[in-house]
């Protein structure tokens, strides 16, 4: 499935169509950017693999109740958020993370980096990881994943004002991150 073909077909395929079938079509179309915005908010491999399953169940659970008030990839980004924050509420995400801070310490590369050089991720993402979550959020989803202002407050649930500004102090971050090598 084109992943700018439109999604209008969620609205008219009710509970006559297969529910499989569409949400694999979602995972094929959307399932490397939902994996890489779930790495960007925990910085964690394992963490990224487990929301990105638990958006794909919830989006089957909740398929029909899409409303077309945005476009899907806001939609599934949405819940990706969502799922994520909920997911760092948990006592397991506070136990895991303690684990995994642990083993870091213990080896000389962390998941972070084996992800990065496996994926080929040049240097100015490497900064952009680096940065706080509100300002790494606003980054990715209007640099890589090309979101609009819109968009991303949506995605959000903030004003396209402060989106704009979060941009704008990232961006300055960025160029700070970048004179300090």
């Amino acid at each position: 499935m084109d992943v700018h073909m439109d999604f209008d077909y969620l609205r008219t395929v009710a509970d006559t169509s297969d529910k499989k079938a569409i949400v694999v079509d979602l995972m094929t179309a959307f399932g490397e950017k939902v994996w890489n915005y779930a790495f960007s908010l925990t910085r964690k491999r394992e963490q990224a693999d487990d929301i990105t399953q638990e958006v794909f169940i919830k989006v089957y659970r909740n398929l029909f109740t899409f409303r077309n008030e945005a476009s899907i990839k806001t939609w599934l980004f949405t819940i990706t958020r969502n799922t994520a924050y909920s997911y760092r509420r948990t006592a397991f995400f506070r136990k895991v993370s303690l684990v995994s801070h642990a083993e870091t310490l213990q080896t000389q590369r962390s998941a972070e980096n084996e992800v990065m050089e496996k994926i080929g991720v040049s240097d100015i993402w490497e900064k952009v990881m680096q940065l706080p979550l509100k300002y790494r959020e606003v980054i990715i989803l209007f640099g890589y994943d090309q979101l609009s202002m819109k968009e991303i407050a949506e995605v959000l649930d903030i004003n396209e004002g402060t989106v704009k500004s979060r941009l704008h102090n990232a961006r300055l971050r960025l160029l700070k991150l970048k004179g300090g090598e």
